[in-house]
């Protein structure tokens, strides 16, 4: 399996933190050296691993966000 190669390049947001300190965030993420993506997964502390997450474009982000809103209705 190729090496899977990524950079976060801004931390949005921190929505939780597990007793073993993994983290669920939101950042946004170069991987492979393509254009940065929204991405919502669990990373462990010093980042070095990571949980299965979800990636989204600028465009599924803002659908998402309409979604949200909508449930608060």
């Amino acid at each position: 399996m190729a090496e899977l190669k990524y950079e976060i390049r801004q931390t949005i947001g921190v929505l939780s933190e597990s007793p073993k300190g993994w983290t669920k965030e939101l950042n946004l993420v170069s991987w492979n050296g393509r254009d940065p993506k929204y991405d919502l997964r669990d990373w462990a502390p010093e980042k070095e691993k990571m949980g299965k997450g979800v990636t989204m474009t600028e465009d599924e982000v803002k659908q998402l966000k309409a979604i949200l809103q909508d449930m608060e209705k």
